[in-house]
């Protein structure tokens, strides 16, 4: 279904009764992302799943920053009439995620953060970064979606997905290709990790449960989420055996039990 406000619509898709969890999906992704996680979990909870700016098939007029986002995310779940719920991000969706808790944190019942940062705290670092989503940009406009794919799934980050089975990997692939060189170049310029706000100073603030996880094999983001773990105040680090970056994809069964399991001890 689609919600309209402040000159966007966004695609949002909601499965099953009880306990109210919201997915976020990252770059290059879309409510299809979550969709094993749907079909496993949605007999024990309503799970709402949203395309952000610049994916799917949410459709925006003009480019949304990451507070402009997240008040429409506030807007989109007072219309849906939720008072309180888990939320949960991957990667840039967990950088969203993180960014409506310390908006509204009266909304957020719990917080799950797969493979998500607050952002970068030093100017020159959040400088550089800016500089080099601005040619990752530029490069989708020049170059079109398919070849950007190809580049993309190579990176490093992804290396672990490489074992995964042809027909999931298949699947990300399409996922993936059918995004928009547009809607993904809005996307690094106005919610980049650069230019989003860095919450590092303002994590002790959170005094909601927080959930952190992370792949084994992703030594970056287990670094970051350690550092995150010690400044929140009551937040817990999970680290994921045989998972890289993505890893409800990777550890499906481990990911979909952990994460049900933290929201309804928190009840």
């Amino acid at each position: 279904m689609y919600f309209s406000i402040n000159g966007a619509e966004y695609w949002y898709e909601t499965h099953g009764k009880g306990k109210p969890l919201v997915l976020l999906h990252g770059f290059t992704g879309s409510t299809t992302t979550w969709s094993e996680f749907v079909a496993n979990w949605s007999n024990d909870l309503q799970i709402i799943t949203i395309d952000l700016p610049g994916h799917g098939r949410t459709k925006t007029r003009t480019s949304k920053t990451m507070e402009e986002c997240c008040k429409d995310l506030l807007e989109l779940a007072n219309h849906l009439n939720l008072d309180s719920f888990s939320l949960l991000g991957y990667s840039m969706g967990g950088r969203t995620a993180l960014s409506f808790a310390m908006l509204y944190p009266e909304k957020i019942s719990s917080l799950i953060l797969e493979s998500a940062s607050p952002g970068l705290g030093e100017k020159s670092i959040r400088s550089h970064r800016i500089e080099k989503d601005e040619e990752l940009a530029q490069k989708l406009e020049r170059e079109g979606i398919e070849s950007f794919v190809d580049f993309w799934e190579k990176i490093p980050l992804f290396h672990t997905q490489r074992s995964l089975p042809t027909e999931v990997l298949y699947k990300i692939r399409e996922e993936r290709s059918l995004q928009s060189a547009e809607g993904l170049a809005q996307s690094l310029r106005f919610m980049g990790t650069g230019i989003q706000p860095s919450w590092w100073e303002q994590l002790d603030q959170l005094s909601g449960p927080v959930l952190l996880l992370a792949g084994e094999h992703d030594e970056k983001f287990i670094d970051i989420n350690k550092l995150m773990e010690k400044r929140l105040y009551s937040g817990e680090l999970v680290i994921i055996k045989g998972a890289g970056h993505a890893i409800h994809v990777e550890q499906a069964e481990k990911f979909g039990r952990i994460v049900t399991e933290f929201i309804f001890s928190k009840q």
